[in-house]
């Protein structure tokens, strides 16, 4: 995949829905992540993007310090900006901070086109290349651009498939190992999950097995697995990935049955993080 051109694509109809909602009226609120505003959703991208920037540019092999102001090259002129933490902030989406963070994402997005994808550099994954941060960074892109365009619009673009199938995949390979980590979360006694893409063959299963999330990809009519799964979920592509990162309630998929409580002891819709 040629996660570049997405990254581009994605991080160009953010700027748009971003300068759209820039109009002299108050900030909308990000339906979607209830404790922001455009506002703060932009500064949101626009640190992180300088952040993975700097880890790149410098071949960090470590977190750089979030505390060091110098890390997200701020504007002196910073007149209406939201505040880092809290929110949501309101007043109108100041027309300098979407500069900002259109001059962060073109700078990124440089250095993802010329850089090796397996640089050696540091990442919160185990896998600790320049290659993690493109694919992470362009689904990351992804999901906020939908974020934003709802905010301005009511409506937002689907995520494209082959971005959104690979988004699934991402979500059980790393952010859902990560995630039941970084929360804690008990042990799995092997329940298992299978998701259907209703506008393409693709299927996973996911078993979560002790502290294990174990995934099996393939194609539907490949599926010999019978009816093992506590839970199946069907839907496009796109409304998985959007469900599993928290975006969709189950109820917006095309089809969910099994065990309701086995499905919301993993996937309860919560505001995201």
């Amino acid at each position: 995949m040629d996660y570049s051109a997405h990254f581009h694509r994605e991080i160009v109809a953010f700027e748009q829905a971003a300068r759209g909602a820039a109009d002299g009226a108050d900030a909308p609120l990000i339906p979607s992540c209830p404790d922001w505003t455009m506002s703060d959703l932009v500064l949101h991208l626009g640190g992180v993007h300088r952040l993975v920037a700097r880890v790149i540019r410098e071949r960090l092999d470590r977190q750089p310090d979030i505390t060091d102001a110098t890390l997200f090259e701020l504007p002196e002129d910073r007149d209406g900006w939201s505040a880092p933490t809290g929110g949501p902030h309101h007043g109108p989406v100041p027309v300098s901070l979407v500069d900002w963070f259109a001059e962060g994402a073109a700078r990124l997005e440089a250095l993802f086109r010329s850089e090796d994808p397996g640089l050696a550099v540091w990442t919160w994954s185990a896998e600790r290349t320049a290659g993690f941060w493109l694919r992470m960074q362009t689904i990351e892109a992804a999901l906020h651009r939908w974020d934003a365009e709802r905010a301005v619009g009511g409506r937002a673009r689907p995520i494209e498939p082959d971005l959104a199938v690979d988004a699934v995949t991402q979500t059980f390979e790393v952010m859902a190992p990560a995630r039941r980590a970084w929360r804690e979360a008990p042990p799995g006694a092997g329940e298992r999950f299978r998701f259907r893409r209703t506008d393409g063959p693709d299927l996973w299963t996911v078993r979560f097995d002790g502290a294990e999330v174990r995934l099996t990809t393939g194609a539907a009519d490949e599926d010999t697995e019978g009816a093992s799964q506590d839970v199946e979920l069907a839907g496009t592509a796109s409304d998985l990935m959007l469900f599993l990162w928290q975006r969709l309630p189950a109820d917006r998929l095309d089809k969910v049955t099994g065990d309701r409580a086995v499905l919301d002891r993993y996937f309860t819709l919560v505001p995201p993080v």
